[in-house]
């Protein structure tokens, strides 16, 4: 009975990633824009009746109190067309960066703004950490690091369904540089990256159970702080990058300046700072095109945080973003 099981299961599996790796087939017929667009139409069309557009919802309400229902239901429909975007851009993902930077006037789907930034970083010689945020199609940053061959491990989470998760690793194997799982034990495969002078990205809007806490969109919120912890131990740069989506099909790529970290008295990086300040970038982000982010996740979660925590936070004073000279 176990092993008719095992099987079934790996039948299923498999069923799985043939229906997908079809359905991946048909969009790229349908090429990048007309995917893109049935992508959005549908999620956007069917958002209303999936049961976590009430999380997205209570979100928007709670960060944007002064905007009207109709307001926040727009919001709330404009996230879903962008994740159903992205998710149809990955049968795309390897063409979908077409920016040149030897000529960056010819016509393409991308643009760019800092791209010497990530030329610095590139021939600095040290170890770098790049945050972001799932702002529009926030994949596109990996493969621009690649394109540019940029040593860049992007960190990322995998899909909870199993046969999601294996085509989409296939894809992103194919478009970016290296990739780290976050999971259990992946902090010493990062750590690795950066002792060899590689570069980290990662997304740094999600919740993290054991995080920090930090404020994000008016709100306490923890905030997983590894990449504070590793700025503190390399003092390397760290930048943030977002991707805004155009219209057009088209997207803009903006790399920030490095960030002046926040210093104890000792003079090293305070991660609890750190990653307050990485975090006010990407609430000025969020807030500038809210119909852009993922609103569906459950980013804040106040039974989470401690009493001891909460008091602290309520006590601290944060840093605003300060860049450094470059």
């Amino acid at each position: 009975m176990r092993q008719l099981k095992h099987f079934a299961a790996r039948l299923f599996a498999a069923v799985m990633i043939g229906l997908i790796r079809g359905l991946f087939g048909f969009l790229r017929l349908l090429g990048p824009e007309r995917a893109s667009d049935l992508g959005g139409w549908l999620l956007r069309s069917v958002s209303p009746v999936i049961p976590v557009n009430r999380v997205a919802l209570a979100n928007i309400r709670a960060v944007f109190p002064e905007k009207s229902e109709a307001e926040v239901k727009a919001i709330a429909r404009g996230a879903w067309e962008n994740l159903g975007r992205t998710a149809a851009e990955y049968a795309h993902l390897k063409s979908l960066f077409d920016y040149d930077y030897h000529n960056p006037d010819a016509p393409s789907r991308v643009e760019v703004a800092g791209i010497e930034h990530f030329i610095a970083l590139k021939d600095d010689g040290k170890p770098g950490l790049i945050f972001s945020a799932h702002l529009a199609n926030w994949e596109l940053p990996a493969i621009c690091a690649a394109a540019y061959d940029l040593d860049t491990t992007a960190v990322f989470r995998a899909p909870n369904d199993p046969a999601i998760a294996s085509v989409v690793h296939e894809i992103r194997s194919g478009a970016m540089g290296g990739l780290a799982a976050a999971r259990q034990g992946a902090a010493f495969a990062m750590q690795g990256v950066l002792e060899k002078g590689g570069h980290l990205g990662m997304l740094i809007d999600q919740h993290f159970t054991r995080g920090v806490v930090v404020p994000f969109l008016g709100r306490p919120a923890l905030t997983n702080p590894i990449l504070g912890k590793f700025a503190r131990r390399f003092d390397c740069p760290v930048h943030g990058v977002r991707v805004i989506r155009l219209p057009n099909q088209r997207f803009r790529l903006e790399l920030t300046p490095p960030l002046d970290l926040p210093r104890d008295e000792a003079g090293e990086i305070d991660v609890a700072g750190a990653m307050a300040m990485m975090t006010a970038i990407v609430d000025g982000w969020v807030r500038e095109h809210p119909e852009q982010w993922l609103w569906m996740h459950r980013r804040w979660r106040p039974k989470m945080i401690s009493a001891a925590a909460l008091a602290n936070f309520e006590n601290a004073t944060w840093p605003e973003p300060v860049f450094k000279a470059t």
